[in-house]
């Protein structure tokens, strides 16, 4: 079924990817973040988006997360429209309760945690579930017991984010996102912020979902060799646009485009 603008009301189930860009533009006044991009990523799948400061990697993951509001375009998750609603057989933009109501299929962790400072590691992980889904207390707290110690912060769940290490922090957000139970998790930078010591702390964690749990992950990131052990496949962006993207092992060794080239011979010697 579509809609007067051309765009499906929705994506047919089966076969369908989990998340699907759709000719989405966002501008800020004259400068164009994102043209027109087109990006399907299908369930179960582990998509890196790598680029230049400024090619609208960090904008992808944060209109996702409903933070940014598109210009043009339609963004789906699991075959059914995030950004827009459907009202008598036409697509509009989404209001904020059908935003709110999508919103929980989507988790993301940032690169600076944003954890609750005044509450502890298990309260942060129950808060959502508890506020958002409507899980009881001790639901909510059976299920962030599970996830810190998925994480490996079981140890740690009567601690406050202030007693806990920078790589800590970040093992209890990515636990905290997941106690949502996301159709869509998003890493946005997540090591960036992390001393180098603690960094594999939590790229050992992404490792862990991405082997063993069918979670469909996009992850923006710096760090190539990490993007290329873990990923499905490495989407380059420049200017707004998906430059070149395939395998890791493809792109990484034998890029066709130059600016994918240029990109990944600076990168290298920056290292």
């Amino acid at each position: 079924m579509e809609d007067l603008t051309g765009f499906p009301t929705e994506i047919t189930r089966a076969g369908q990817p989990m998340v699907s860009f759709k000719k989405v533009q966002k501008a800020y006044g004259s400068l164009v973040v994102l043209d027109d991009l087109d990006l399907d990523v299908s369930a179960g799948e582990m998509v890196s988006i790598i680029g230049p400061s400024g090619s609208g990697k960090t904008t992808v993951l944060r209109m996702l997360m409903t933070l940014e509001k598109i210009n043009g375009g339609v963004i789906y998750v699991d075959g059914k429209p995030l950004t827009h609603m459907e009202k008598n057989g036409k697509l509009v933009p989404a209001s904020e309760k059908h935003l709110r109501a999508r919103r929980s299929d989507i988790g993301m962790c940032f690169q600076h945690f944003n954890l609750f400072p005044h509450m502890t590691a298990i309260q942060n992980c129950m808060e959502g579930p508890v506020q958002v889904l409507g899980l009881s207390k001790a639901e909510a707290r059976d299920r962030g017991e599970e996830l810190l110690e998925l994480v490996g912060m079981a140890d740690k769940k009567d601690q406050h984010p202030s007693r806990l290490s920078g790589g800590q922090q970040q093992r209890v957000a990515i636990a905290r996102a997941l106690a949502m139970r996301p159709k869509v998790m998003l890493f946005d930078e997540v090591t960036s912020a992390l001393d180098p010591e603690v960094i594999g702390e939590v790229t050992n964690v992404i490792r862990k979902l991405v082997s063993e749990h069918n979670l469909t992950m996009l992850m923006v990131t710096h760090q190539m060799g990490f993007a290329r052990d873990i990923s499905d496949r490495v989407c380059f962006f420049y200017g707004g646009k998906i430059e070149e993207q395939g395998p890791p092992a493809e792109l990484f060794g034998n890029p066709k485009r130059e600016r994918t080239q240029q990109f990944l011979s600076a990168v290298k010697e920056a290292v």
